[in-house]
């Protein structure tokens, strides 16, 4: 039973600071990828692909910022599938009933994965594309 004296609002809890709030949103962070994972199969597949292309970036024969950019294009698809996954689970908080501006989001958030995997794509095939080439035809020679 609620005092009088007690106010009915919900207060949130005090703020961290310090390395003690890195450590907390550090944990956060890892509980957001491994729900992600366990929830989403279009991120498991690009897991997938980032544990062999992510190696594969740092075996090439690539200048430090070709390597870099190879790396980061990984990345890039990543973090927007985390966002695009975030987007549809607040729509999907909201309701689950058809709406036109829930179906927006959630196609834009699909849209911008589409960008990043065209990114992610590009970018391979300019910086390895010639490599695979020169090594796919010395084996046909």
């Amino acid at each position: 039973m609620l005092n009088p004296t007690d106010s009915p609002t919900v207060r949130p809890p005090p703020k961290r600071s310090g390395p003690l709030r890195a450590l907390f949103a550090l944990r956060h962070s890892c509980d957001g990828i491994l729900a992600t994972l366990r929830e989403e199969s279009a991120f498991r597949q690009e897991a997938a692909l980032a544990v062999v292309l992510l190696p594969a970036a740092l075996l090439m024969p690539v200048g430090a910022v070709e390597r870099v950019l190879l790396i980061v294009s990984v990345l890039l698809v990543l973090l927007v599938e985390l966002l695009n996954s975030s987007i549809e689970a607040a729509i999907d908080r909201i309701s689950l009933e058809h709406h036109e501006l829930s179906k927006r989001a959630k196609d834009c958030g699909s849209a911008a994965v589409t960008m990043a995997l065209l990114i992610c794509a590009v970018t391979w095939g300019v910086f390895c594309g010639p490599i695979v080439y020169h090594w796919l035809r010395g084996l046909m020679l």
